[in-house]
């Protein structure tokens, strides 16, 4: 990467990363590694692979017409697992996430509300992934790509509720 490449990077991905109270990072240095936060003369920041994946399993989330998460088989798995007494899905189901030291790639696995607009959907999702990964991470965010696996129908809601058993009686 040239000189001129790494400064422009740098410069994208700490003008967008630096906010009041990220303290979590470690600030550059001019004409840093273009690391977003994560390396200076001081030491370096890692990210976890799980830390990545929390944040955009949370940051999708946030989209209004996201339903659920995952494939048939883990969506199955995590309706269990939210069953049993003191457990609770994983907010990292149906999200797989590379990370290197200054890049993250996200893949997502959706299940979308009907009646919204999938591609209005995906490119809000992809817009609040890339937000809150790069401000909470520094990391600079490649791609963020949408598998949308279901449709979630409004009738699926009450089928369910009126199919389970009443848990005290």
């Amino acid at each position: 990467m040239t000189s001129a490449a790494t400064e422009q990077t740098s410069t994208r991905s700490t003008s967008g990363a630096s906010t009041a109270g990220s303290g979590g990072t470690v600030a550059t240095t001019g004409g840093g590694s273009g690391s977003g936060g994560l390396a200076s003369s001081h030491g370096r920041t890692t990210v976890a692979d799980t830390v990545v994946q929390k944040i955009a399993g949370r940051a999708a989330r946030e989209v209004s017409g996201v339903h659920d998460f995952g494939g048939g088989a883990s969506r199955t798995f995590g309706a269990i697992t939210e069953r049993i007494p003191g457990g609770r899905a994983s907010s990292s189901r149906g999200v797989t996430v590379e990370v290197g030291e200054k890049q993250a790639a996200i893949d997502l696995d959706i299940v979308v509300e009907y009646g919204v607009p999938i591609g209005q959907l995906a490119q809000s999702v992809r817009r609040n992934v890339i937000g809150a990964v790069e401000q909470m991470s520094g990391l600079e965010v490649v791609e963020v790509n949408i598998n949308v696996n279901d449709l979630h129908l409004p009738e699926e809601d009450r089928a369910d509720e009126s199919s389970e058993p009443a848990r005290v009686t």
